[in-house]
Order: structure tokens, then C-alpha cells, then sequence
């Protein structure tokens, strides 16, 4: 797979721990399977985290040309885990590309288990994010628990795992190498591949030429509190 290349599937399911910064891989990956498909539709389905959520960036993905399905409490102070009212067109609509940004551990993975029967029937990929700067998935054996959990509350199996280790504006290249190297061990313990390499270009263009296949350059779309 070339470097920023998305996988040829209409179903891409984004998840990963609170914290390993999901929702903004969604979000690009999101930008990113425009380029390819002339309907995009991104679903916010994080049932469990109402902070930095992809309804928060809606006109902005919507300009791209990018449908944004989201809850009618998304965005709002009533914090009531609801999924969107128009899910359905998901599946029904065979002509788009699919992009699913489910809850950050196996509680909000339950929400997948409710459409296991249309995603296996079409195919999907689910892509597991991963900051080995959080304390819950720091290492090889944290990382295959959270992974592990996820796949038991979806019942669906992850496809790939994505380094997005990061330490926010503060992030070095030596930092996503470090990750990398976890992640990796992780990776072949269960018999998936590293799909990408997340991060800003200017980080990820101090990587070697054989990391570089696997770079996923990323923008910021969520307003995290920090500057650059």
C-alpha cells in the first residue's frame, strides 16, 4: 500500500481507546476516500465520549462534500447515548463510501454488534488506533487487551492497526518510531498488519524510507485546547 492510500472497501471502521485520537484519523480518512468515491458518509457512532466528537467539524466536512451522520444530541449538553436517527441509510445507499467512528473502548463497540449481519455481508475494514502515550495501551500486552475487548463487544474482527502514537503538539519523530515498534509486536502477535502511520507531515517526514510506505498524513480538525 502507497503512502496515504485508503483501502478499496465501501465499509472503513475506525476504533480505538479514549485518548488514541480516532476521531481525527476518522475525519481525514474521511477527506482522504473523497478523492476516490464521489458520495462520502461519515457516521458518528461514540456512544461513550461526548468530547471532540466528528459532529464538531459538520460544516466543515459537509463543504468537502462529505454527509455527516451524527445524533440529535451530538454537539448539544444532554449527554444520552442515542445512535443517529437515519443509521440505516448506511447500508442501503451502495454507491458510498462508509466511514464509521465507533466509541472508544468494548462498551462503545457494543453499537457495531447491532449491524454484524450488513457489515460482514458487504465487507468491511476496521482499524484499530492506537497512542502508546496513553496509559491504556502502552504496551504490547495492554494494546492486545484493549483490541481483544473491542472485537468481543463488536463480534468483528480488526483488520489493521494504525501508530498514531502522539504526545499532542509536543510529538516527535522519535516518538512515533517508539510506538511503532510496540505496535508492531503487537500487530504479529495477532496477526494483522500496520496499516499507517498517523501524524502531522512534519513529523512523519523524519521517518525512514521503509516507514514512510505506511504514512498517513493527517491535519487537525478538533479543537484540542492547544496551539501549534
Amino acid at each position: 500500500m502507497k503512502s496515504g492510500e485508503v483501502v478499496n472497501k465501501r465499509i472503513h471502521i475506525i476504533v480505538g481507546h479514549y485518548g488514541s485520537g480516532k476521531t481525527e484519523f476518522a475525519i481525514n480518512y474521511a477527506i482522504k476516500l473523497k478523492e476516490s468515491y464521489d458520495k462520502v458518509m461519515i457516521a458518528d457512532l461514540d456512544i461513550v465520549n461526548p468530547y471532540f466528537r466528528t459532529n464538531d467539524v459538520k460544516d466543515m466536512l459537509e463543504k468537502e462534500g462529505i454527509s455527516v451522520l451524527a445524533s440529535q444530541y451530538a454537539g448539544s449538553n444532554v449527554d444520552i447515548p442515542a445512535l443517529p436517527a437515519n443509521i440505516h441509510s448506511l447500508f442501503d445507499d451502495k454507491n458510498a463510501a462508509v466511514v464509521l467512528d465507533v466509541g472508544g473502548d468494548e462498551d462503545g463497540a457494543v453499537v457495531l454488534g447491532r449491524f454484524k449481519q450488513q457489515i460482514e455481508a458487504e465487507g468491511y475494514e476496521m482499524l484499530f488506533v492506537v497512542n502508546t502515550f496513553r496509559p491504556l495501551t502502552n504496551d504490547c500486552d495492554s494494546i492486545l487487551q484493549v483490541l481483544g475487548e473491542v472485537e468481543d463487544a463488536s463480534r468483528l474482527k480488526v483488520t489493521g492497526i494504525i501508530n498514531n502514537s502522539n504526545l499532542q503538539h509536543l510529538t516527535k519523530t522519535d516518538d512515533v518510531i517508539k510506538g511503532q515498534r510496540e505496535i508492531e509486536i503487537a500487530a504479529k502477535k495477532h496477526g494483522v498488519a500496520v496499516s499507517y502511520i498517523s501524524g502531522l507531515p512534519e513529523v512523519l517526514d523524519g521517518l525512514d524510507e521503509k516507514a514512510k510506505e505506511k504514512a498517513f498524513p493527517i491535519k487537525r480538525y478538533l479543537d484540542l485546547g492547544y496551539e501549534f
